[in-house]
C-alpha cells in the first residue's frame, strides 16, 4: 500500500529523513533544518529534517503520488455573497465606531477529494501543478501525514525572513488585475498595515532599529497586482524564534489595525476556522540563523478527518476599511481564488503559457522612512 513520506519542499530545496516533530517554537534555535507551519489559531508544527539538498520539481521525488483534484462545481463556500457582503457592511460599523481602522474578513472553500486515497491526493504533486500554473516567490509543500499536516502553498507574501539577528516582513495589502485598478483606498490600507507591522517588529527589535525600506511597491503577479511594502529590524540581544512569533503572528496583513480589535471581529463575523489559511508557512536553517515564514495565503490544506471523507480546503479573504464597496470585496476574493482552484481542479488551461515572474521583496538600502 502507498504510504506518502513526511518532506518538506522551499525555494529549490528538499528536505528528508524525518527527525523530530514538535510544538515548542524554542527547539527552532537549537540546530537543524525545520518546516514550520502555524495556523491562524494559534497551533504549530515544526518539522526537523536530517537531509537537506536541491531537488527537482514539486512532485518528482521518486515514489511520489499523482493528484487528482476535485471539480469546479465541487467546491463550496464558508460564507456566500450575501453572507460576505453583510459581514463587510457590518466591519464598516466596527469602523464607524471607532473598534478598528481596518479588519480582514476571510471565507474558507472546501471539497471533497474525488479520490481520496494517498496516492491520488498528494499535496507535493499539487505543488507542481501550482509551480506551472501559478508560479509565486514563497511556494512550497509541507508534508506530514501521521501529523495532519499537508499544505501546499503558492504565497506571494513574505511574513519573516530572518538573516542573523536582521528580519524583515513584506506585508502586502492592495489587490487589482491591474495596476491602474488600484484606488486610493489600497494605498491608505497598505500604510495602516506597515504601521500595525512596524509596531510588531519594535516588540523584539532593538530601539530604533525598525526601518520601511520600501513603501507600497507594485508587484506583478499571476493573474493580478499587489501593493507590497518592505519592513526591517535588528533583533534586541537576546530575541530569538519564540520571540518573533509571539509578538507578530498572526501577521497583520491578514488579521487588521488594531490587531486586537481585529481579531475579535474576526472571531465573530467568520463561521469557519482558517486553518493554515493567514498562518504561518515556512523553512527555518538554525545552523545557519536563517529561515523565510510566507503568510499562509494561497495555500491549500488537506483534511483527512474530515465528516464524509478526506477534504482539500483553500481560503480568500480582502482587506476592510471605511472606503470598502461590498461587492467590490468580494469580487476580490473571487479573483484571489479563481485561478488557484482552476489550476488544483485541474481545468487551469494556462499552465506554462502566463510564466508572469512573481514579484520578491528586496533587501535593498533605500529606505523611505524610519
Amino acid at each position: 500500500m502507498y504510504e506518502p513520506s513526511p518532506l518538506a519542499r522551499f525555494g529549490g530545496l528538499l528536505a528528508t529523513d524525518l527527525r523530530e516533530v514538535t510544538d515548542d517554537p524554542s527547539a527552532l534555535e537549537k540546530g537543524g533544518w525545520w518546516a514550520v507551519v502555524a495556523d491562524f489559531e494559534g497551533g504549530l508544527t515544526c518539522a526537523r529534517f536530517g537531509d537537506v539538498r536541491e531537488s527537482a520539481r514539486a512532485g518528482e521525488e521518486a515514489g511520489g503520488g499523482a493528484w487528482r483534484g476535485p471539480a469546479r462545481a465541487d467546491w463550496t463556500s464558508s460564507m456566500d455573497r450575501a453572507a460576505y457582503t453583510a459581514g463587510v457592511r457590518r466591519i464598516r460599523e466596527h469602523i464607524a465606531d471607532g473598534e478598528v481602522y481596518q479588519a480582514n474578513l476571510c471565507r474558507v472553500l472546501s471539497a471533497p477529494l474525488p479520490d481520496p486515497r494517498p496516492e491520488s491526493s498528494d499535496v507535493d504533486s499539487l505543488s507542481a501543478l501550482l509551480e506551472s500554473g501559478n508560479p509565486a516567490p514563497y511556494a512550497g509543500t509541507v508534508r506530514l501525514p501521521a501529523h495532519g499536516v499537508e499544505v501546499a502553498t503558492a504565497s506571494p507574501e513574505l511574513y519573516l525572513r530572518r538573516d542573523g539577528r536582521t528580519v524583515g516582513s513584506g506585508p502586502i495589502k492592495g489587490t487589482g488585475r491591474t495596476e491602474a485598478d488600484l484606488l486610493e483606498k489600497d494605498h491608505a490600507e497598505n500604510v495602516m498595515i506597515v504601521d500595525l507591522v512596524r509596531n510588531d517588529l519594535g516588540r523584539v527589535c532593538a530601539t530604533g532599529s525598525v526601518t520601511v525600506p520600501a513603501l507600497c511597491a507594485v508587484e506583478r503577479h499571476p493573474g493580478l497586482v499587489h501593493l507590497v511594502s518592505t519592513v526591517r529590524g535588528e533583533l534586541a540581544r537576546g530575541a530569538g524564534w519564540a520571540d518573533l512569533l509571539r509578538e507578530t503572528f498572526p501577521p497583520g496583513s491578514v488579521t487588521g489595525a488594531p490587531k486586537s480589535s481585529a481579531l475579535r471581529i474576526i472571531r465573530e463575523l467568520e463561521p469557519s476556522p482558517r486553518g493554515p489559511y493567514c498562518g504561518g508557512v515556512g523553512w527555518i536553517d538554525a545552523d545557519r540563523g536563517t529561515g523565510e515564514l510566507a503568510v499562509g495565503i494561497r495555500t491549500f490544506w488537506i483534511e483527512r478527518d474530515a465528516p464524509g471523507g478526506p477534504v482539500l480546503r483553500f481560503g480568500a479573504g480582502a482587506g476592510i476599511t471605511w472606503g470598502s464597496d461590498p461587492e467590490r470585496e468580494w469580487d476580490e476574493t473571487e479573483l484571489k481564488a479563481s485561478r488557484l482552484l482552476a489550476v488544483a481542479s485541474g481545468t487551469y488551461a494556462g499552465h506554462g503559457a502566463d510564466r508572469t515572474e512573481p514579484g520578491t521583496q528586496q533587501w535593498d538600502e533605500t529606505e523611505v522612512g524610519p
